[in-house]
């Protein structure tokens, strides 16, 4: 059995949960899967009981308790250096951490405007200049990144880069936020993960509905 226990919300929903889950699932580490929903807007009283933050997602490690979902695969990188979470490049590495790093800090418009959704209807969605200037960073560094690589993932194979852009993936495919080509190629390769599509299959079957996050 794993030592390892992810604590998850929901999959419609927790975008903080999707990064370490689809990082993990797509580099091959084996985890216990736990998932406590949330059906309101301030999360849940029940995840205390198990992260330091009251938030989700927490990952177990024995007896150490990591969360914040990059933290959370940063330490995975290092318990599991096969499995080349970081690109093996030095300079790539420093890159894929900056933007990761940009990706936590940064975003507020994406992010309050268009939450992750894996139910919703692709819809376009009119955007405001704070929209506009985030959707057009992303479309810069996705771009950059795999015109460096040269694909299909922002560094050529899968990384934590990846993971942590997962959630805007889906903003950017069901809010029609961008037709840039490098946009639509890179939404396409993620979505043919078969981890996105399991975690997108359970997130569209589940029945709790959190109205502050259907846009």
């Amino acid at each position: 059995m794993s030592e390892l226990k992810l604590y998850i919300g929901n999959k419609n929903y927790s975008s903080w949960s999707f990064r370490p889950w689809i990082g993990m699932k797509v580099l091959g580490v084996d985890f216990i899967e736990e998932l406590i929903p949330f059906d309101m807007a301030a999360g849940n009283p029940k995840f205390k009981a198990f992260s330091p933050t009251g938030k989700v997602p927490v990952l177990v490690d024995g007896e150490q308790t990591i969360f914040e979902s990059l933290a959370i695969l940063d330490h995975l990188s290092r318990k599991y250096p096969a499995q080349a979470f970081w690109p093996k490049d030095a300079r790539a590495h420093s890159h894929a951490m900056a933007i990761s790093c940009e990706m936590l800090g940064g975003f507020s418009a994406l992010r309050n405007q268009c939450p992750m959704n894996m139910r919703r209807p692709v819809v376009k969605m009119e955007q405001d200049e704070a929209l506009q200037k985030d959707v057009k960073r992303i479309e810069t560094i996705w771009s950059d990144c795999l015109a460096k690589s040269g694909g299909p993932f922002l560094f050529g194979e899968f990384t934590i880069a990846d993971a942590m852009f997962a959630p805007v993936v889906n903003r950017m495919e069901v809010y029609k936020l961008s037709d840039h080509p490098d946009v639509l190629s890179f939404i396409d390769n993620m979505k043919s993960l078969d981890a996105w599509q399991e975690w997108e299959k359970a997130g569209k079957a589940e029945p709790w509905t959190v109205e502050e996050d259907e846009a």
